[in-house]
């Protein structure tokens, strides 16, 4: 008799999204300049979403009967923003100590924390990225005073009363890990390895080598499991940590590793080959434009900023092109936030950051630019799929901007996540308010 596989002997997924898209209607956004996110430009186009969807887009798309119509003339249109690295929740607004809950500090190997479990619904930060960032997705992290500082979550930006409720259904989990400056100086400063980036090093060696034995139990177990001839005894023990580092060995989790210097994301690249796990994407990596050939070669992609740089040692040889110098050498790129203030204008960080690139010779397209923003941080996150472009069959997460969305001057108009309208400039109903701020001066102020 042939077995089928057998079920995991532990629940990979104790919290998993219990979230309900909010209810739409079929629309229909007619004379609008479009980029689908992938690269793709229509001038006087229509999107056509319903069930939250997006149907069609071209510049001929029928209505269907009973449809809202929107004439977008001399607007655009475009995916939602997609922020790989961001913090709200865990160091939400106000930024006091109490809530400040976005690194477990206590160890420089912290894996079996879940940055979900800190994450508070009610920071008004969510409805800043929304309606000033058209930010419709984004996963929060942990932060990097650690090693491994634990799992991220990706989330769709809507209003909840718990994390799971936000959680972005099927999207896999990450974990965090930094080199370089933060981990050495947090315990290096306490007298603990690591103090050095040696230390860093060896510490995370060590680390992965402990894991990997772990799963190798777990393998003989779920082997014996399979087979019929496991026994009660035979179970290994359970432990969080080596958990979520099993979990990136077997390829479930992704690796979003922050890490500034190109010798060191090389070192890390050596490191993750030594021990059979991959690197998904760099954070901040203000010298990726260095290593932007190996970068592609081993399929990762960088997570940058516009122009932040120097205000640490390991951030000094930045330069306002990387992200142009990167797409010109055909690597995965994108910006990121990393702060609750910019992730309010990554469309506008964006721009800088082509400006820059075309200033020495780069000439992107503003439709290939906005890859940055919604596909490649999609693929970053595995959700590419569902989500990240405006091809038919996928969320419609999409957003009407006032005017063009590389200007200083425009704002999302209109906000959809899987087709249901949950911001309109035009109408004040539709400014969210977490509960936290009601009642409180200032209120559902997008300004």
């Amino acid at each position: 008799m042939q077995r089928g596989p057998a079920k995991p002997s532990f629940d990979h997924d104790p919290y998993p999204s219990t979230y309900h898209p909010y209810p739409g209607v079929p629309t229909l956004v007619t004379n609008v300049t479009i980029y689908d996110g992938e690269g793709g430009r229509i001038d006087g186009g229509s999107v056509l979403f319903a069930d939250g969807k997006i149907v069609a887009l071209g510049q001929t798309v029928a209505a269907p009967a009973g449809a809202t119509v929107i004439d977008g003339r001399g607007k655009w249109v475009t995916p939602g923003v997609i922020d790989i690295h961001s913090h709200l929740g865990d160091y939400p607004s106000p930024g006091v100590q109490a809530l400040s809950d976005g690194n477990e500090a206590t160890g420089p190997v912290r894996a079996e924390v879940w940055a979900e479990h800190s994450v508070w619904p009610q920071d008004p930060g969510f409805s800043r990225a929304l309606a000033n960032g058209g930010v419709t997705t984004l996963q929060i992290l942990p932060g990097s005073a650690n090693l491994f500082g634990g799992r991220g979550v990706t989330l769709k930006n809507v209003y909840a009363r718990t994390a799971q409720g936000m959680k972005f259904p099927g999207a896999p989990y990450s974990l965090k890990m930094a080199c370089g400056e933060n981990p050495k100086r947090v315990y290096g400063s306490k007298g603990q390895m690591p103090a050095t980036r040696m230390g860093n090093i060896a510490v995370d060696r060590q680390t992965w080598i402990e894991a990997s034995d772990y799963k190798r139990k777990w393998d003989a177990y779920e082997k014996k499991l399979a087979d019929g001839t496991a026994k009660p005894a035979d179970q290994p023990g359970r432990n969080l940590r080596n958990e979520t580092l099993m979990g990136v060995l077997n390829g479930e989790i992704t690796v979003q590793n922050h890490c500034y210097r190109a010798d060191e994301m090389a070192q890390v690249i050596d490191m993750a080959k030594e021990f059979g796990y991959k690197v998904t994407a760099f954070h901040h990596a203000v010298e990726a434009y260095k290593i932007a050939d190996l970068l592609k070669a081993n399929g990762i992609c960088a997570a940058v900023w516009a122009d932040w740089y120097g205000f640490k040692m390991e951030s000094y040889d930045a330069v306002n092109e990387n992200l142009p110098l990167l797409q010109k050498a055909g690597a995965c790129a994108m910006i990121h936030s990393d702060d609750a203030n910019g992730i309010q204008r990554l469309n506008q960080e964006v721009a800088k950051t082509l400006a820059d690139g075309r200033r020495m010779g780069i000439a992107i397209p503003d439709e290939v630019a906005w890859e940055w923003l919604s596909i490649n941080p999609a693929k970053a996150l595995r959700i590419d799929d569902r989500t990240g472009s405006l091809k038919p069959g996928k969320m419609a997460d999409v957003v009407l901007w006032n005017g063009n969305p590389l200007s200083v001057y425009t704002r999302p108009e209109k906000v959809w996540i899987d087709g249901a309208l949950l911001y309109d400039a035009d109408d004040p109903k539709r400014r969210p308010v977490s509960d936290f701020e009601l009642g409180q001066p200032g209120e559902g102020d997008v300004k």
